[in-house]
């Protein structure tokens, strides 16, 4: 069965401006359908790294936010902690970044932001999900919380996945840093040596008590090693490095079964939307972004997360590259883009492996909106 993805253009005139256009998409997409009075709707987003510039407008989140008000639901932004130690990897400095980045509450209609894993990323709830890879994954617990989800995605490159869009937003994005150390990695964080100044900030605050000193340096037991990432965050010296040893296709395995676990207990309450537009090479979470691949193509709207991608992917596929980008092979309107931009990616399996654990179907129609047309008036 064919799921149904709602499209609009770019194009605007004095009739109806594009803030008014991504209302009428949201409408008639149904996005009000999921949404019950006194609903706590998490708007899960991307608030971009400091230094990037690719990230979704906080004018449309405004008007986003403002469309679930007129429901009588109850609107948050929200985003989880980052596994790596940037500049968005604990809440006080993931508020800052967001607000630095133009989401304030005059901006985005007074939606609050509510980091989803807490100050430090572990504040979780275990999902089961029984899948091949794993029997239970790990939500931000305020997400897992939320009465409804609404995932915002900036549609994109991504360096491990091939493309960024709705169902990395929610899988990748949803996931307590456990969660995302889950994905990314099999074995324990490793500490260099030679950055480790045996100050023991990572011994007082691991959970498993599996970081003892050796010699003056910090090493950490694989075998009580429980994952959590909480040794990352702590070590101010950067002495302590993630294995990312995950190979590609498990990675993407992975990453759709926490898509699974956090829209397992949401059923009729989930809706996505994908901003094709900056369509940036690599993924918001770098502190820059490169020239666009190809043109601002437009916004789409569903309830299905697997036709949504698949549907943004064949939009962006069949447009012309840009020529400034980065972009060198698959350049032509029909050609693979993201497979140019990432050879060795094979996006398609998230894809594939999404449909097959149903999550969605990459079968869809496109609704195209028209631009209301311009009429003289006398």
């Amino acid at each position: 069965m064919k799921s149904k993805v709602y499209f609009t253009d770019f194009r605007a005139n004095s009739r109806e401006n594009l803030i008014d256009k991504l209302a009428r998409l949201l409408d008639t997409a149904g996005i009000k359908n999921i949404l019950a009075k006194n609903d706590l709707a998490g708007v899960k987003l991307h608030f971009g790294e400091r230094g990037n510039a690719a990230f979704i407008r906080p004018l449309y989140i405004s008007r986003i936010v403002k469309t679930i008000r007129e429901t009588g639901a109850v609107p948050f932004l929200t985003d989880a902690n980052t596994l790596y130690a940037g500049t968005r990897s604990d809440t006080p400095s993931h508020i800052k970044t967001a607000i630095e980045n133009g989401f304030s509450y005059s901006s985005t209609d007074n939606a609050p932001i509510i980091i989803a894993d807490g100050l430090r990323g572990n504040s979780e709830v275990e999902v089961e999900v029984n899948q091949k890879h794993c029997t239970h994954v790990h939500i931000g617990a305020e997400i897992a919380a939320s009465d409804a989800l609404i995932g915002v995605a900036h549609f994109k490159g991504h360096e491990l996945s091939g493309f960024g869009g709705a169902l990395k937003n929610i899988g990748m994005g949803c996931a307590s840093r456990k969660g995302k150390l889950d994905q990314h990695s099999t074995v324990s964080p490793k500490i260099k040596k030679k950055k480790c100044q045996g100050c023991s900030e990572c011994i007082k605050h691991c959970p498993a008590n599996a970081i003892k000193l050796v010699d003056e340096k910090a090493q950490i037991n694989p075998e009580l090693c429980i994952g959590c990432g909480e040794c990352i965050i702590r070590c101010t010296f950067h002495a302590v490095n993630i294995v990312w040893n995950q190979t590609i296709p498990v990675f993407l395995e992975k990453m759709m079964e926490y898509v699974k676990g956090v829209i397992k207990d949401k059923h009729g309450k989930i809706f996505f939307i994908n901003f094709i537009t900056n369509i940036s090479p690599a993924c918001d979470c770098l502190p820059y972004n490169d020239s666009p691949i190809v043109r601002d193509i437009g916004i789409l709207a569903s309830i299905d997360p697997v036709a949504i991608d698949q549907a943004s992917v064949d939009l962006v596929n069949a447009e012309q590259a840009l020529p400034e980008s980065c972009l060198k092979k698959n350049r032509k309107k029909g050609e693979d883009k993201f497979k140019g931009l990432y050879p060795d990616v094979d996006w398609s399996m998230q894809l594939d492996y999404a449909e097959q654990i149903g999550i969605g179907s990459r079968n869809y129609d496109l609704v195209t909106m028209d631009t209301l047309s311009w009429k003289k008036t006398s």
